[in-house]
């Protein structure tokens, strides 16, 4: 059947089917208030329940928040003054839009959004450029990647929302997997070289020198003086030992030793190290009576009287590094559920 152009009559299948049908051209696809698009990029120093807003992106989301804080604060008069003053940008836009971003979760998604960890709930934080900014964690809920994937940003309005969000939807709440029970933020790809190199330990063996515990309380080992860009500092050529882990890193940032280069760390008293049955790889003996007893991954220092002084362990400033990290990340994990 057809009209007067001598077109063919459409039936309601024909309608509502295919990519052009009524569902799939405007009730599926349709851009929403509240809302934005772009592309994900990783943000590695990101906290697992925080994600980068562009700033273009962050202000027009905002935008009613950003308007009644103005005119809150007596900076615009108006509605109309005040986006005038988000067109300029004047620094007072961006105060107003941190206070409001810092009580205001987003929800991010990825189409398609096959399970509940499809769309996430993360705290925004302002950053530069055009890309949305994740934390490579949380990648795996989404199952994206950074290969160009677009994600869309959501703005929860309502008090509910906005409570569902920070009770359910949190990325830091969401670790294992709804379906199975298995961990979903767990490392891959780049992040397991990472971890790789970061504690890799330099193959040379424990007897490639002496060792003298005269000066147990700091550094005791041989330095060569390095000239680097016109500053000179010392570095060591023999295992340096350490009373304290800052003491390394500072070494580390100094350039005295290396990532992956062996020292001595003075450790707490382990029942575990001390009641251990190794047996020790070489015993030292002062003339004070002092005595020294070498193993393989730690030493232990006696008196005169044969009672433990201190222990040393043999580390790296990468293997320290790592254990600050998780240590941190533990200590702030217990405080958010505490």
């Amino acid at each position: 059947m057809r009209d007067g152009h001598n077109k063919v009559y459409k039936s309601f299948s024909d309608v509502i089917e295919g990519k052009e049908g009524r569902f799939r051209e405007t009730l599926l696809g349709k851009r929403v208030d509240y809302s934005g698009r772009s592309v994900i990029v990783v943000g590695p120093l990101l906290s697992l329940h925080q994600c980068g807003l562009p700033r273009e992106i962050a202000i027009e989301l905002f935008q009613t928040f950003v308007i009644r804080g103005l005119i809150r604060q007596d900076v615009a008069s108006n509605t109309g003054i005040a986006k005038s003053k988000i067109r300029e940008k004047e620094p007072i836009v961006w105060e107003i839009l941190q206070e409001v971003m810092q009580g205001h979760p987003v929800l991010l998604n990825r189409a398609p959004t096959l399970h509940r960890l499809g769309i996430q709930a993360f705290q925004p934080i302002l950053v530069g450029g055009r890309a949305i900014c994740l934390h490579p964690l949380v990648c795996k809920g989404f199952n994206a990647d950074f290969d160009g994937d677009q994600m869309a940003v959501h703005v929860p309005l309502s008090l509910e929302a906005q409570a569902e969000a920070r009770l359910l939807m949190f990325s830091h709440m969401n670790l294992l997997s709804p379906a199975i029970g298995d961990p979903v933020s767990v490392p891959t790809q780049d992040m397991l070289i990472g971890l790789y190199a970061l504690t890799i330990g330099n193959p040379q063996g424990i007897c490639a020198n002496r060792y003298n515990l005269s000066n147990s309380n700091c550094i005791n080992s041989k330095k060569e003086t390095v000239d680097n860009n016109d500053c000179k500092y010392c570095k060591y050529t023999k295992e340096p030992y350490f009373s304290s882990s800052y003491d390394a890193l500072g070494a580390y940032r100094q350039k005295r030793i290396n990532l992956d280069g062996p020292l001595w760390l003075r450790w707490r008293l382990d029942q575990r190290v001390v009641g251990s049955r190794e047996v020790p790889i070489e015993v030292q003996y002062e003339s004070f009576g002092n005595s020294n007893e070498i193993y393989k991954h730690y030493q232990i220092v006696g008196s005169v009287k044969r009672e433990i002084r201190c222990i040393y362990i043999r580390t790296t400033v990468g293997h320290l590094s790592f254990y600050r990290e998780i240590e941190e990340a533990i200590q702030g994990f217990w405080r958010a559920y505490s």
